[in-house]
């Protein structure tokens, strides 16, 4: 698989009333066309900046942003982001939501049968056909995070940014839609990048882990790859001890550091 996003050297510096404050130092991270890498770390390691950088919603403080060879240089449709508040405009249908951002990437170029078509398609594929002319208030918090992917999707990105999406959902919805996950971006073959404090979770979805040192001027302390064979299925993953080995790992990564900043 080729290089599709990548970032070299980066640097992200706020300017705070107590003068610079370096969140992230020295960041190098290739991601393979098709991967799914997740990041983790605990609060504070500039986790979501990192994403934001290569959404294109914050500008890096130096050092090189490249998404399929071209600078990132701003938001842009061959990225989505999913955060973790769904973000659904409440006056509007679950089908309002998506045909929104379709009509945005799509409208100079398409008619709006084809349009509502594909608006159709992304909610059909996160499950929600029978719940796409409801509105938010109308839907549960696992539904509304569902119509948040399919907008994602309907726009066709190559790369997919994930910032904890499934962080507020209960456990049984979180691991539905953990699965819901796995099998969209199988279908997809979607370029997908992932914030997440829950280390199953990364175990479970990723391809690689990359682990965070502690902020400030945060930087990448491990990467782990995540040698689990495709499709998963978390009941028998859970029996593997490759799994166990992968969990342990980044575990005791984040123990140590902890553990590091405490002391």
């Amino acid at each position: 698989m080729e290089r599709y996003v990548s970032l070299e050297k980066v640097q992200k510096v706020f300017t705070t009333k107590k003068g610079k404050f370096v969140a992230l130092r020295d960041i190098d991270l290739s991601v393979r066309q098709g991967e799914f890498v997740s990041i983790i770390g605990h609060s504070g390691c500039g986790k979501s900046t990192l994403l934001n950088l290569v959404a294109g919603l914050s500008d890096a403080s130096d050092g090189v942003l490249l998404c399929n060879n071209r600078e990132i240089a701003g938001p842009g449709p061959d990225r989505a982001v999913v955060f973790q508040n769904h973000s659904l405009l409440p006056w509007m249908s679950c089908f309002e939501n998506v045909y929104l951002a379709v009509e945005r990437v799509f409208a100079s170029k398409e008619k709006k049968v084809a349009m509502v078509k594909r608006t159709e398609a992304a909610l059909e594929l996160v499950g929600l056909s029978h719940a796409m002319h409801r509105m938010p208030h109308e839907i549960s918090g696992g539904m509304k995070q569902r119509v948040g992917i399919a907008r994602a999707l309907s726009m066709e990105p190559k790369v997919l940014l994930l910032d904890e999406p499934l962080g507020a959902l209960d456990a049984l919805t979180r691991a539905h839609l953990q699965d819901e996950i796995m099998r969209i971006v199988a279908i997809k073959g979607t370029t997908t990048v992932m914030v997440t404090h829950d280390v199953d979770e990364a175990v479970l979805l990723s391809d690689r882990i990359v682990m965070m040192t502690n902020g400030p001027a945060a930087t990448i302390g491990d990467i782990l790859d995540v040698r689990l064979p495709r499709p998963r299925d978390r009941l028998v993953l859970a029996e593997r001890p490759e799994y166990r080995q992968a969990r342990a790992a980044v575990h005791k990564f984040l123990y140590q550091r902890q553990n590091r900043t405490a002391a």
